[in-house]
């Protein structure tokens, strides 16, 4: 199924132009540094390299090494220098290269960049994003395909935050960049080579927003990051047999913007909350809960949760066993239709 145009026109008179995921992030950062010589990115290999997917290439050559600095293989160290340039005035843009190696990192990130601004009450700002590419499907090694965003979404002082598509990434690294406050930016990195038809002209969405991908009435699929893909397939497939299914991306993972849900939720009367993650006290979990509080007597069933399951990520030969697909989605959506 190809990803629906995303953008809010307003006044457009360029063409949109069909781009990857990554390509958009490319564009997207390229577009913030031109914007504010403020913007400073860094990371192990985004300069000359580019990037082990590429993200930043081009941008040292085009920007300097000044402003595009590659780094020592140490989380810690890249997490904990952003902290004092954002304190001088910049806009440090950090590259953790996979989504297992940044919890080197995890301690800068929790007891500094998360207190700051609360310690210094309000006196100290940290303009600051670390980008990590999240989720599976790569056939990598342990530590390369993990979902860490629950760790920092119950981090209070974070903002978390999740693109699934190609226009998304173009306008939500900008906006993230602009925020005056920290954002954890995650990139699902086995769709960063699906292609999205971007208008860099048009009015972009809010970047702390939820947001309804696909309008139903039967039963409703909330999701993020990998999982975007996979809900709207499995809504194109049960429309084949009748069921009108609604799929809202939440794109937020912290402060959550749960309105949409609540309001779909009522109409539709059934939940299902799809993550790659383990379901163990995670952000699926929360999702359930907030719609139980909310929307119990709208309810006529249980919220249901697809998910991955508890163990450590598994060699890649397990690895579809691991990962929600379409099937077990769908199978989520026959429980909940025939309780």
């Amino acid at each position: 199924m190809a990803t629906p145009v995303l953008n809010k026109t307003s006044g457009s008179t360029s063409a949109a132009q069909t781009t990857t995921l990554g390509k958009s992030l490319n564009m997207g950062l390229r577009a913030a540094m031109e914007a504010d010589p403020r913007v400073i990115v860094m990371g192990e290999d985004v300069g000359k390299l580019g990037g082990v997917f590429r993200i930043t290439d081009g941008l040292q050559k085009d920007f300097g090494e000044h402003r595009v600095l590659d780094t020592p293989l140490a989380e810690s160290g890249i997490i904990g220098t952003a902290v004092g340039l954002a304190i001088r005035g910049f806009r440090p843009v950090c590259e953790i290269q996979f989504d297992g190696f940044v919890f080197p990192g995890f301690d800068q990130i929790v007891s500094q960049v998360a207190k700051l601004h609360y310690r210094s009450q309000g006196k100290v700002k940290l303009p600051m994003v670390i980008r990590i590419p999240f989720g599976g499907g790569i056939g990598a090694v342990e530590h390369h395909s993990e979902s860490p965003e629950a760790y920092f979404a119950h981090t209070a002082g974070l903002r978390v935050v999740a693109c699934s598509n190609a226009v998304d990434a173009y306008w939500m690294i900008q906006q993230a960049i602009q925020c005056d406050d920290p954002v954890l930016f995650f990139e699902p990195k086995r769709r960063y080579y699906e292609k999205g038809q971007l208008d860099p002209d048009a009015t972009p969405y809010p970047l702390f927003s939820s947001r309804v991908l696909r309008k139903g009435d039967a039963a409703t699929l909330v999701t993020y990051g990998p999982m975007v893909k996979t809900c709207l397939d499995a809504a194109g497939a049960a429309a084949e047999e009748g069921r009108s299914l609604e799929v809202i991306d939440l794109r937020v993972l912290s402060p959550m913007d749960l309105a949409p849900v609540f309001e779909s939720v009522r109409r539709t009367g059934r939940l299902i909350v799809v993550s790659e993650a383990p379901r163990e006290t995670s952000l699926s979990s929360e999702v359930a809960a907030r719609v139980q509080e909310e929307c119990f007597y709208s309810l006529e069933a249980p919220v249901l949760r697809v998910t991955g399951y508890d163990t450590p990520y598994p060699p890649s030969k397990l690895e579809e066993e691991f990962l929600p697909d379409l099937d077990r989605v769908l199978h989520a959506v026959d429980r909940s239709l025939a309780w």
